[in-house]
């Protein structure tokens, strides 16, 4: 079969790559000359299966004030006439529950470790560099009642596959030394020593090399798609900047664009763009200030992985952000931030970025066939989850479009 893949991002990527290898004839668009240059360019680099728990939770409403009236709120929203923002947040405030929020936790726990496992199916066959390692996982807390709820997740988890341990402060400082400046303030942490972390961006780009060695790939670069040409129920051709690109079945994984080429055929998908921040700063060869093991600030919303040479540093959500220029004032609060966590870590040749996290209201992606035409998939909608579930979302539609039997159940991700 002929497939059309739009968007190279590292969800585009992975699903041509896989559906090239399962024997489809794949052509590739991007409106950049290169791929990852969107969201998975400098995104936070942990590969975080066991902690998929959506942002909608329980706590948002009392979180919700801070949200609003604090600039320094790690998630901070800028109301807008939108229409489309306030569909997003109200769809997302309904979300905001303990029932939705532990029954989207269990669907993506299933995504998540699909997406682990096909990754190290794919590496063993596939070499591809980007710094990866099994290094654990530390989500370190201040405040002990939340470490006590953070219990209760891990109570939950544990009965859907995940191995975690809780542990106290003494104990979170032997597994991670390097986060001995906020002892004074550590209540503990919750520790997953099998979670993972490696370079999005250079992922991405090796595997974009590896699918273009492939029998009947190709990749068309700089094809910005200006819309899909529908006929008899049908997509017959992407339209893009450089002619009219044919298949037989289409797949969208445009992340925040998607909106834009799916609403004139008049499917809704529910994407809304959060804005995101990183750092990331180039250690020496013999540094023993970052980091070995992945860290996740649960109150700053901050998180800390160790890619090779540098340490990366992402943080933040912006709702409401309608581009990805950098905020002097997000950067300036979070440098502050990192230093108060790790003061001899040098910051000044930080390279700094943002970036738009096409999210929907309950965190799950939109993976399946579009109601729109029959040709046409979607694999869309992973939030700051893009890396971790790349794989998973990849197999999984690669499955759907194929035929095959699913491996996990596809209901939860079907668009709507």
């Amino acid at each position: 079969m002929k497939v059309c893949v739009i968007g190279a991002g590292v969800v585009g990527v992975t699903s041509a790559y896989l559906l090239a290898r399962d024997g489809h004839e794949v052509t590739l668009l991007d409106s950049r000359q290169q791929p990852a240059e969107h969201s998975s360019f400098a995104n936070g680099g942990q590969l975080s299966y066991s902690y998929v728990a959506p942002l909608a939770a329980p706590d948002v409403w009392a979180n919700l004030p801070a949200w609003l009236c604090r600039k320094d709120s790690p998630l901070r929203m800028t109301p807008r006439l939108d229409p489309q923002q306030w569909r997003w947040s109200l769809a997302f405030a309904r979300a905001s529950n303990a029932s939705s929020a532990r029954a989207s936790t269990a669907q993506m726990l299933t995504l998540s470790y699909l997406s682990r496992d096909e990754l190290n199916r794919l590496l063993v066959h596939t070499p591809v560099d980007f710094h990866h390692v099994t290094n654990g996982k530390l989500i370190v807390y201040r405040d002990p009642a939340k470490i006590r709820r953070a219990r209760e997740l891990v109570q939950y988890q544990s009965g859907h596959g995940s191995t975690q341990q809780v542990l106290d402060a003494g104990e979170t400082l032997a597994v991670e030394p390097a986060i001995s400046a906020m002892k004074a303030a550590l209540a503990g942490a919750i520790y997953t020593p099998d979670e993972e972390a490696g370079d999005c961006h250079a992922f991405t780009s090796g595997l974009f090399q590896q699918f273009l060695g492939m029998p009947g790939a190709r990749a068309e670069m700089g094809h910005a798609v200006v819309r899909l040409k529908r006929e008899g129920g049908r997509i017959v051709a992407a339209q893009t900047s450089r002619g009219d690109i044919t298949a037989d079945a289409f797949v969208v994984a445009t992340g925040v664009g998607t909106r834009a080429l799916l609403d004139p055929l008049g499917q809704y998908v529910p994407i809304y763009p959060l804005k995101g921040y990183s750092l990331t700063v180039p250690l020496a060869p013999d540094d023993h200030t970052a980091p070995i093991v992945s860290v996740t600030d649960y109150e700053q919303r901050i998180v800390y992985a160790r890619l090779g040479p540098v340490l990366r540093i992402a943080a933040m959500v912006d709702i409401g952000a309608q581009d990805n220029s950098i905020d002097p004032a997000r950067i300036t609060q979070l440098k502050r931030q990192v230093k108060a966590m790790f003061p001899s870590l040098d910051l000044s040749s930080a390279r700094e970025w943002a970036g738009l996290r096409p999210a929907t209201p309950s965190g799950k992606p939109i993976i399946g066939r579009s109601h729109s035409a029959k040709n046409l998939w979607l694999n869309v909608g992973h939030g700051a989850l893009g890396f971790t579930l790349a794989c998973g979302s990849a197999r999984l539609l690669c499955s759907m479009l194929g035929g095959e039997k699913p491996p996990i159940d596809p209901s939860p991700f079907d668009p709507a």
